[in-house]
């Protein structure tokens, strides 16, 4: 699925730093998913929970905090309670709100 590869590759990117090319691949990835998938679906929460990622390693904190708001969002209707992504989610939004 070159959605799927577009968010690996922009973590990658991410990794390594290069935060810009790191968004443009995970907003790709959005892009892509918001078009095939339907509107509430895990790869859209794991989407939103990876461009809020780079958000928050540019410092764009409010950005951050929206787009992990969207993956809780999702998250929380298409995920378990104790869903492992789920609650990492949570982490990473209580985490950026700290910043």
């Amino acid at each position: 699925n070159v959605a799927t590869c577009c968010n690996s590759i922009g973590l990658v990117y991410n990794s390594m730093g290069d935060y810009t090319k790191a968004f443009s691949f995970c907003k790709r990835a959005l892009e892509i998913f918001d078009k095939k998938l339907p509107p509430i679906h895990p790869l859209l929460a794991t989407s939103y929970n990876n461009i809020g990622l780079v958000y928050g390693n540019m410092k764009k904190y409010s950005e951050a905090v929206a787009s992990y708001k969207r993956a809780v969002e999702i998250g929380q209707q298409v995920l378990p309670p104790c869903h492992p992504n789920l609650e990492l989610y949570k982490q990473n939004l209580e985490s950026i709100r700290k910043k």
